[in-house]
């Protein structure tokens, strides 16, 4: 099956974190192999197709069946172990994004769909039009988020716009409520996150560089 999680070996869909949509989970099966779940949207899925790479609520997975504003997940083991995506059930509601074309417009930032942690929503607060919402930062991952820098919150790209050594805070306006599960979470409830993949990325070339042992550092002598 084509679902993975970080750091498994990663499957092909890029996505933005923006958000198309939210859908429901209609029906759920668990196997010896992992859970299989169906997904039902509110709005059009015109391009939909089988082995798609598709995001809920920040996890890329590939869809098995569709149909008509529906469409069929499998959720591996190890996805089920490492996300909360197995302890939904019928009712509850997912962020859907669809991977990225290749001629379409990156308005957010990239993002892989594979989920660094399972983090906490520690604070919400309305300030005027807006809400602020808080979330803790899962160790080992502190490094990765700093202030205006972007992170990936159940598959929606938003901006850290304040830090503390134990969570962040970022602002949501009233689009982004509207459309994604935000609206629906609490202080304690589980959203994945996953940091920005170019701070991980220049992490590891810094490090290659400081590791004289690197079986690539005598090319650049």
């Amino acid at each position: 099956m084509g679902n993975r999680f970080y750091p498994a070996v990663p499957s092909a869909g890029m996505f933005t974190g923006i958000v198309e949509g939210t859908g429901e989970i209609v029906a759920t099966e668990a196997d010896e192999d992992g859970r299989r779940v169906r997904v039902q949207t509110d709005f059009d899925l015109d391009d939909l197709h089988r082995g798609q790479s598709i995001a809920i609520n920040g996890v890329c997975l590939t869809v098995e069946e569709y149909g008509e504003r529906w469409f069929d997940l499998f959720l591996s083991q190890e996805t089920v172990e490492r996300t909360y995506l197995g302890d939904l059930g019928e009712g509850d509601p997912v962020n859907i994004e669809r991977a990225l074309p290749a001629e379409g417009r990156l308005d957010g930032h990239i993002v892989q769909g594979h989920v660094d942690a399972t983090a906490e929503v520690t604070g919400i607060e309305r300030v005027g039009e807006d809400w602020e919402f808080r979330f803790s930062i899962p160790a080992g991952l502190g490094q990765y988020v700093v202030e205006k820098g972007s992170v990936t919150v159940d598959g929606i790209s938003l901006t850290v716009a304040s830090l503390s050594e134990e969570d962040f805070g970022v602002a949501i306006i009233p689009e982004t409520y509207a459309v994604t599960v935000l609206s629906d979470k609490a202080v304690g409830d589980p959203v994945h996150l996953e940091v920005d993949v170019v701070a991980k990325y220049v992490e590891s070339m810094l490090a290659g560089e400081a590791d004289t042992q690197s079986p690539y550092a005598e090319r650049f002598e």
